[in-house]
């Protein structure tokens, strides 16, 4: 009986647990409480957390490649998926399908907001550079200001592998915190008489400028900076068959099942690479730091455009939706509506908002076009 307990207790992972592995294991149980109790984006960080939580629970072989007669772990071959750039244009097709881009359509203006809004995304890269990383690593990490994950996880993938989960956990971190890190920013740059300014009704957009939109937008794109098509191609076609009203039902599969199970394997194979040894590194501390850097960047680049705008237009711009050009949608574009509603209580500038928020998707996909054009 003692043999037996003894040999369990060898062939356990209790005697392999290392302190860094105790250490990221009660990382993951941290992000699994924000994921169910705060609801910090709970779709993505839930399966993160708990493939952070899985990897670093010792021989359990999850992420083992195969060797000899080794089949390899399950993890290992869900994570080809996302090693292999699958995953993250597979989001854009579903996102395609739930975005509307009437308000972009009918405020072209607003384009510039999300164009203004990716400079924490060349600030954070020139940053990196500058702290000494390499140009690949730097513009990896640099992609965390646009504040859209499977746009980071998609350059990440190609350019800088080894922090692919620190890059990932930063990027959809301070997506969840789009509601504490913005607002001081907006209120510091906007007075009170600008952020109480009601806009316009916005015009209504027909279906055929629907339906030309993302093919006009995929020719543009795509013939200029070739390397953004998998991700600009992606979020074309699908918000082309959402606003083509032939495929209802492609339309559903996409906005609901299909946009689920992509996002279920991809976080936890996300997680699963985010190993001890990984996530408590030094590396991993500059990473969250200029991605801190690049997203607040890009939020007081987006308002101070905003603000440009507003007296170009003798107030007819409320800054504030420059904040919603960062590509945390729709949660950017809400919170631009409630600090417009706190100044003026009759305002509404969601809708507003969504013009620059919906331009803040093309324009990190676009900026990640250009890196991986020079780094790739």
């Amino acid at each position: 009986m003692i043999q037996v307990l003894t040999d369990t207790m060898q062939t356990s992972g209790l005697l392999s647990l290392t302190f860094k592995e105790v250490i990221a294991i009660g990382i993951a149980l941290v992000f699994l409480y924000l994921a169910i109790a705060k609801k910090y984006e709970p779709y993505l960080l839930l399966p993160i957390a708990f493939g952070m939580l899985l990897v670093n629970l010792p021989l359990g072989g999850l992420m083992t490649a195969p060797i000899g007669e080794n089949p390899g772990g399950l993890l290992y071959y869900l994570y080809q998926g996302t090693n292999l750039g699958i995953y993250p244009p597979l989001i854009f097709l579903c996102l395609g399908a739930t975005t509307d881009f009437g308000p972009l359509i009918a405020n072209p203006k607003t384009l510039l907001l999300g164009g203004a809004a990716q400079a924490g995304i060349f600030v954070a890269f020139f940053g990196a550079i500058l702290l000494g990383m390499t140009g690949p690593v730097s513009a990896a990490i640099a992609i965390i200001g646009g504040a859209d994950g499977p746009t980071a996880i998609y350059t990440a993938t190609q350019l800088a592998p080894e922090l692919l989960s620190v890059i990932a956990l930063a990027a959809y971190s301070y997506m969840a915190l789009v509601p504490i890190i913005q607002p001081p920013i907006m209120r510091a740059l906007t007075t009170k008489e600008m952020r109480e300014v009601k806009m316009e009704q916005l015009r209504p957009v027909s279906q055929k400028e629907k339906i030309l939109f993302p093919i006009i937008v995929t020719l543009a794109v795509i013939l200029l900076l070739p390397t953004a098509a998998p991700l600009i191609g992606m979020l074309m076609l699908g918000n082309l068959v959402r606003e083509s009203k032939v495929v209802p039902k492609l339309t559903e599969m996409l906005e609901n099942s299909l946009m689920y199970i992509i996002t279920i394997f991809l976080g936890i194979t996300v997680g699963a690479k985010a190993e001890a040894d990984i996530l408590l590194s030094k590396e991993t501390l500059i990473v969250i730091f200029i991605g801190l850097v690049a997203f607040a960047t890009g939020t007081a680049a987006g308002v101070l455009m905003g603000r440009l705008m507003y007296h170009l237009t003798n107030g007819k711009v409320n800054p504030l939706i420059g904040a919603a050009g960062v590509s945390a949608v729709p949660m950017a574009a809400r919170v631009a509506q409630k600090e417009g509603q706190k100044a003026n209580p009759t305002n509404f500038l969601l809708m507003h908002a969504m013009g620059p928020n919906v331009a803040g998707v093309i324009g990190s996909a676009v900026a990640a076009g250009i890196l991986l054009q020079y780094f790739g």
